[in-house]
């Protein structure tokens, strides 16, 4: 049986993170975030949805990491969210890991009509 290699990143939190950008209205509200700095008004006027709506999905990119959010200091009744620099260097990285093509090793015939070729092949040759 063969063994799995250690994956080059922590799959859960890869995940976890991939579950939050895996709806569509949240990955635009991110796309738009990774902008520069929005409030919930200026989502809500690009997006065309209600602020509660815009609000649910905030929190959940917050809650996962990957929106910050910051009070107004004169008004408290304004948020502004930022991305999270911090877990998107993480995510990059992440991701570069994971999906690195270098990590693509050449088919090892182990099983099939060919692995039965190549298991011969040796001994017809005198073998090793």
């Amino acid at each position: 049986m063969q063994r799995i290699t250690q994956p080059p990143t922590d799959l859960q939190a890869l995940a976890e993170r991939l579950k939050v950008l895996a709806e569509p209205k949240r990955l635009l509200i991110f796309h738009l975030i990774m902008e520069g700095v929005q409030c919930n008004c200026e989502l809500g006027e690009a997006l065309d949805m209600p602020a509660n709506l815009i609000s649910h999905h905030l929190r959940v990119m917050r809650e996962s990491g990957l929106v910050d959010s910051e009070r107004d200091p004169f008004d408290a009744r304004w948020v502004y969210y930022s991305v999270n620099l911090g877990t998107l260097a993480a995510l990059n990285q992440a991701f570069g890991a994971f999906f690195d093509a270098a990590r693509i090793k050449p088919r090892r015939l182990t099983c099939g009509p060919q692995s039965a070729q190549v298991l011969l092949e040796p001994a017809a040759v005198g073998g090793c």
